[in-house]
């Protein structure tokens, strides 16, 4: 018989630590808190576990330890594509773990936050991750059994959690640099609400690298009606006044606003620059493609739930941890005409 062989029957953890190399408690640490191990580790232990079949018992896991087997993401209107990659990310670590990954909406149907504390229940999950930093404080405080909570992407000012997250300051300053190396002195910025803590910090962004030039602020809430809203004010502008380069806090904002001057008979690079922010699929696809400041998605997904994974397990950790932006050079950015 082929020693690398498993025996016939249900694959047992000593045969997934023979094939993979490993002790059997690399094994189950891999299974159960895959945020301590190493990369290269965790995936030969997850090819072992393919390989052999191996299949965890979680649900007998989850009774003895008293526990739901769930994580519950809180995210600030599901139908932003936005947050399609980050909770890929985040669903395919938990999964590894043998965690369920559960989504709700922070909002209701008239943008409001509704009540979020039936999610604040260890019964329900077993730990949180919470990416709207405008939730109620009065949501997160009086339990005293509150199950493990983390942000993600946004953060609550008033309360200090740990969390992963882009570095939104560095984005910002990243976006105005590059349209002062070109030669931009009058740039336009499409903010989010004022209250909110990505609008806060990619706007001290701006004004670290913004030096002597001129600002104009156009009002928005990173929605594609905003954009739309954003690219009139523009058009309602003297010639003389208009910015020549426009740096939109998301995406969806950008591609409005251009089409919207599009359609008035402006397009950029010619007439005007324009940047984005987050680097959502559509961005690469558009004609001109969008310059824009890209966010690893994917990669907030998955350290967050490495994060909560480490938590439910134990590992109480305060710290935040910031990601690095990058900038998307494509072509609706260019010198002034």
């Amino acid at each position: 018989m082929d020693k690398c062989a498993t025996p016939p029957g249900r694959a047992k953890l000593s045969d997934v630590a023979r094939l993979a190399g490993v002790s059997a408690s690399t094994v189950s640490r891999v299974l159960s808190r895959p945020g301590l191990v190493a990369d290269s580790t965790r995936q030969a232990v997850m090819a072992a576990v393919a390989a052999s079949g191996y299949r965890m018992n979680h649900a007998a896991r989850n009774l003895r330890k008293q526990r739901t087997g769930c994580v519950v993401a809180l995210v600030p209107n599901l139908g932003n594509p936005f947050f399609a990659k980050i909770l890929d990310g985040m669903g395919r670590e938990l999964a590894g773990a043998g965690y369920d990954l559960l989504v709700a909406d922070t909002l209701d149907g008239q943008g409001r936050h509704g009540d979020l504390r039936r999610f604040m229940d260890p019964s329900r999950a077993d730990g949180i991750i919470l990416l709207d930093g405008l939730v109620p404080l009065a949501d997160l405080a009086g339990r005293a059994d509150l199950p493990p909570l983390i942000t993600a992407c946004e953060w609550i000012e008033d309360r200090a959690l740990p969390g992963v997250m882009l570095d939104n300051r560095a984005g910002g300053r990243l976006a105005v640099t590059h349209l002062r190396e070109l030669g931009h002195d009058h740039i336009g910025v499409i903010g989010g609400p004022p209250e909110n803590v990505l609008h806060k910090a990619r706007l001290q962004g701006v004004h670290d690298a913004l030096g002597d030039a001129r600002l104009t602020l156009l009002p928005g809430d990173f929605t594609l009606q905003s954009g739309q809203e954003a690219a009139q004010g523009w058009l309602a502008l003297r010639p003389g006044d208009r910015p020549g380069a426009v740096f939109a806090f998301s995406d969806e904002m950008a591609c409005a606003f251009m089409a919207g001057l599009l359609r008035a008979g402006f397009a950029a690079p010619r007439d005007l620059s324009i940047i984005g922010f987050d680097d959502i699929e559509m961005a690469s696809h558009l004609a001109p493609a969008l310059t824009t400041i890209r966010q690893p998605k994917r990669e907030i997904g998955r350290q967050a739930a490495r994060l909560i994974l480490n938590w439910i397990e134990g590992e109480r950790t305060e710290a935040v941890t910031l990601l690095e932006p990058k900038l998307m050079l494509r072509e609706t950015t260019g010198t002034p005409g």
